[in-house]
């Protein structure tokens, strides 16, 4: 865990000097060097001192690199195409079992026959108007409607409007 070269960066991108953060923190110049230097580890009261004065959460601090926010840009986006219904699946993001995906259904267009897979997926419709199935249930939906349902029941979705329609559809399976 790189604590102290988060907290040196920290205190480089707000304009901090050694100096000022000794005088806030009351920590002397040696020690902090050591702390953003990685030579030694401070205690969690420390470290909520340092956090609070550089006015971030002391959670910030213990998290590793590949827990920080992720950024994914529209040009840098994973899409798959399914060509047999010309379905265009947008991959927004995806943190630990959370996945969000923005599906462009063609009218007629459908995922196919009714699959089931892990996990728990939510929906909503940002545009057009689809049938949306599972099991015994069949709900027509348009812009703005939202549905979820556990995804290891048999379900599927269709576009029966004139137009294409837009799914924002958020999957959760347990990792």
């Amino acid at each position: 865990m790189e604590i102290g070269s988060k907290i040196r960066a920290i205190r480089n991108r707000k304009e901090i000097t050694i100096s000022q953060m000794c005088e806030g923190t009351g920590l002397s110049k040696g020690f902090i060097s050591n702390v953003e230097n990685n030579n030694t580890s401070p205690s969690i009261n420390t470290l909520q001192t340092i956090a609070t004065f550089l006015k971030v959460p002391l959670p910030y601090l213990l998290l590793e690199k590949d827990e920080h926010m992720t950024v994914i840009r529209k040009n840098e986006r994973k899409i798959t195409t399914f060509n047999e219904s010309n379905l265009m699946v947008e991959h927004l993001a995806t943190r630990g079992g959370l996945s969000v995906r923005l599906v462009e259904f063609p009218p007629g267009a459908s995922t196919g026959e009714k699959n089931a897979h892990e996990g728990e997926e939510c929906h909503l419709v940002l545009k057009g108007k689809i049938l949306a199935e599972q099991g015994e249930d069949s709900y027509i939906l348009e812009e703005g409607d939202t549905f979820n349902w556990c995804a290891s029941v048999p379900h599927h979705v269709k576009n029966i409007g004139d137009e294409i329609a837009k799914v924002l559809i958020a999957v959760y399976t347990e990792g």
